[in-house]
């Protein structure tokens, strides 16, 4: 039974993918013409998995040039993608029962510094290969203000903008999702431990605040290992009364600089407990688009046809720009909001994690290990994902982590890759470089997932990350 309520009373009512720009199953427009770019090239299709091919970097001053064109898959018979007449444009490869080759992108052009190239087509799972890509437009740069390294501590106070202080409420719904009806996550995955089983049912949780109008194209935030609590670490259980309480207060802020979107919340339920062998881990810790790409491909449209939500919303829709699309957690909840913006920068453009677990926690069982054999510690490691980063993410991606000097493994070597502390230093260190828009909190005295580092920061990392936005993208 599904059920919608205001924030406090109940209502009882009816239950009811590039990495950039992909065309998956069926094929999809590659980029659109916003700006210009140099595209992609597209990868090789194939009956079950293909290679990707390399993406075009930024088009700058000059005109860039396409990607090549990929080879078609195993009975690939539908034709590869061809370049757009407008630079950024062009149209992914069909698919029929394998993978077509992509075509050549457009070719790239003189406001290149506004979008970067894509990557060819990417893994060609379910028996469809994916077509070729477009690229990403920028976020709106607002400028540095508040970016860079900052501590806080050692005494913390609530922030004001957390508390509830009698503004309109939203409506909150919540609903389940079978995890055996999921084309993603069904927990029964063979890297599981026996003895860690997932839950069967998930739970979302979704508010909509008052300042949103039915109709218009929503900003949303996920927000991960939502209640309810018991089932997983229930992080998200303690920050969805505080991210509410913000959008309430922060909605009507007659300050434009401190006023929030009204984004839609919806929390997820981790699919188990946290630790390697177990759902939630395959979920968060495995670095992939995967998770991305079951947010937006399965939760998303199952809250838009969500019989109470329907009800009271029948016109909800999200907004497909990566601009309007942020993503929030602690812990294994704050390394997979990194991962789904750093894997899928098209669909989410803003991120926010507290004591992120940017070490090697990833099931050492699953595929990506091949790929990257220290998990998440690969963002920072000799690999250095982020300082070698042919994608200029900088530019797609506007960040906030936070560690606190407590964390987990604080006093551990280097070599154990467990060492929470480090991980995020040098995380902030390679986002530095690399010219991001980036907020790296300390949090003085603090440990795990600290309640009082995130009852003095999160209104403020709220606002931050969705500096730049333009209502209605």
């Amino acid at each position: 039974m599904g059920s919608a309520f205001w924030r406090r009373s109940i209502l009882w009512g009816g239950i009811p993918i590039v990495a950039f720009l992909f065309a998956e199953a069926c094929s999809s427009p590659g980029g659109s013409a916003m700006h210009s770019g140099s595209g992609g090239a597209s990868g090789t299709g194939g009956s079950h998995s293909g290679g990707s091919g390399t993406g075009g970097g930024l088009g700058g001053s000059s005109t860039g040039s396409g990607g090549d064109s990929g080879t078609g898959g195993v009975s690939g018979g539908a034709t590869g993608g061809v370049g757009g007449s407008q630079p950024g444009d062009g149209t992914g490869g069909a698919t029929v029962d394998t993978g077509g080759g992509g075509g050549p992108m457009g070719t790239g052009g003189a406001a290149g510094n506004a979008v970067v190239g894509g990557h060819g087509g990417g893994e060609g799972g379910n028996a469809a290969g994916m077509g070729g890509m477009g690229g990403v437009q920028a976020l709106p740069d607002p400028g540095s203000v508040g970016d860079g390294d900052s501590m806080v501590g050692p005494t913390y106070t609530t922030q004001p903008e957390l508390m509830d202080h009698g503004n309109p409420k939203g409506k909150a719904f919540q609903f389940t999702m079978p995890l055996a009806q999921s084309g993603f996550y069904t927990g029964k995955d063979p890297a599981l431990d026996a003895n860690k089983p997932a839950i069967t049912t998930r739970q979302i949780t979704v508010y909509v605040p008052a300042q949103y109008k039915d109709g218009m194209p929503a900003p949303l935030l996920i927000l991960h290992d939502g209640p309810p609590a018991g089932t997983s670490p229930g992080f998200g259980v303690d920050e969805l009364p505080l991210v509410e309480n913000a959008l309430d207060n922060l909605t009507i802020d007659p300050e434009p600089s401190r006023r929030l979107p009204a984004f839609i919340v919806v929390a997820e339920q981790a699919g188990g407990y946290t630790d390697i062998g177990t759902e939630r881990g395959i979920e968060y810790d495995t670095m992939s688009d995967k998770y991305a790409r079951f947010i937006d491909t399965e939760v998303l449209p199952a809250v838009q046809a969500n019989a109470s939500v329907k009800a009271a919303y029948p016109n909800l829709k999200f907004t497909r720009n990566p601009s309007g699309r942020a993503t929030i957690g602690c812990s294994a909840g704050g390394e997979v909001s990194f991962t789904m913006g750093w894997f899928r920068p098209d669909l989410f453009g803003r991120v926010i994690g507290y004591s992120t677990t940017l070490v090697n926690m990833q099931n050492p069982k699953l595929p990506e290990k091949a790929t990257y054999p220290e998990g998440a510690w690969d963002y920072h490691s000799d690999k250095q994902l982020i300082q070698n980063d042919p994608m200029h993410r900088e530019k797609l991606l506007r960040i906030f982590i936070n560690v606190n000097e407590n964390d987990i493994g604080a006093d551990r070597a280097e070599s154990t890759k467990l060492n929470w502390v480090m991980a995020n230093q040098r995380t902030a260190a390679a986002l530095k470089t690399r010219g991001f828009h980036y907020k790296f909190v300390l949090g003085r005295g603090q440990g795990h997932c600290s309640a009082s580092v995130r009852n003095q920061t999160l209104a403020d990392a709220l606002m931050w990350v969705w500096r730049g936005y333009q209502p209605g993208e």
